[in-house]
């Protein structure tokens, strides 16, 4: 039988904190901004039972029953379930927790790679097995043992291997305002970029080609899709935000133009003075002394 989750547990699961005041006898009330696509810095994988829809960029995943589900931090996406889909284990790392165990870069494999296979549908038997991968990461996870991160590493490499050997589940479709959706994966992707916090830091996704490959489309659709959505390009919204970053160092920091030229991706800082100028009719120099 379900069983009926209070205000404190709520509080307590969702965000680890109590509000002062709930104990008061007026009844309570909250509001939250639901954040479709977050921001994650970790992997994860779940298992699951029933019906669970998994979006990202303008794709969609949808399977029923008993399903293994891996997540990586590189593309933003969201989760939708249903009924008993929201029953049963999920475990988060990062990548350097996982590298020691693996002999090839996390990245590789089909399960996390770009344009990969996330889902995993499996047997009643099969789920069972998981089950109880998970349940020794519960007990160890709890245990005073002094090597207990590494039978947890090799907890998750077993469910990763576990997964390898099964067939992955391929019932995509797209999303019928695809276009909203992959615009707001590529708005995510864009500022995950920033702020540049230290010179060594540095702008890797430049074009839309880039952010085509992350997403897994063709260049062409993610053009479109930016293009419907928010009447400008792709490559205004790219040439805007770092434009607006530039002035931000510029303004903020002590770099010298090479630095700020470095960590906004710019091979030579000649390249960078004439974008710079093109789009504020200014140069980097001249804009830092107004």
């Amino acid at each position: 039988m379900a069983t009926t989750e209070t205000l404190e547990e709520f509080y307590q699961q969702k965000f680890n904190w109590l509000p002062d005041n709930l104990s008061q006898n007026i009844g309570h009330f909250n509001v939250f901004r639901i954040v479709q696509y977050s921001r994650r810095e970790f992997y994860k994988i779940s298992l699951s039972a029933g019906r669970t829809i998994v979006h990202y960029a303008d794709k969609s995943i949808e399977v029923d029953g008993n399903t293994l589900l891996f997540f990586s931090p590189n593309v933003p996406y969201t989760i939708e379930m249903f009924g008993e889909a929201r029953k049963g284990f999920f475990c988060i790392f990062t990548e350097a927790f996982l590298t020691e165990n693996l002999r090839s870069n996390v990245h590789d494999l089909p399960m996390f790679a770009l344009g990969g296979h996330p889902a995993y549908m499996i047997s009643d038997e099969q789920r069972g097995n998981a089950g109880e991968i998970f349940g020794k990461m519960l007990a160890e996870i709890n245990s005073d043992y002094r090597f207990k991160y590494d039978l947890l590493r090799n907890y998750v490499t077993e469910l990763i291997h576990y997964a390898l050997k099964i067939q992955p589940t391929e019932v995509l479709y797209k999303h019928p305002d695809a276009n909203s959706r992959i615009t707001a994966v590529f708005t995510e992707l864009l500022e995950r970029q920033f702020p540049i916090e230290t010179p060594s830091q540095r702008f890797n996704l430049r074009s839309a080609k880039d952010f085509a490959e992350q997403l897994s489309v063709h260049v062409n659709h993610l053009n479109r899709a930016i293009r419907q959505t928010t009447g400008k390009t792709t490559t205004h919204h790219i040439t805007e935000r770092l434009v607006t970053e530039a002035k931000a160092l510029l303004r903020h920091t002590n770099w010298n133009v090479s630095e700020i030229s470095y960590s906004l991706g710019f091979d030579e800082p000649a390249h960078f003075n004439n974008f710079f100028k093109k789009q504020t009719n200014t140069t980097p120099t001249s804009f830092r002394i107004v």
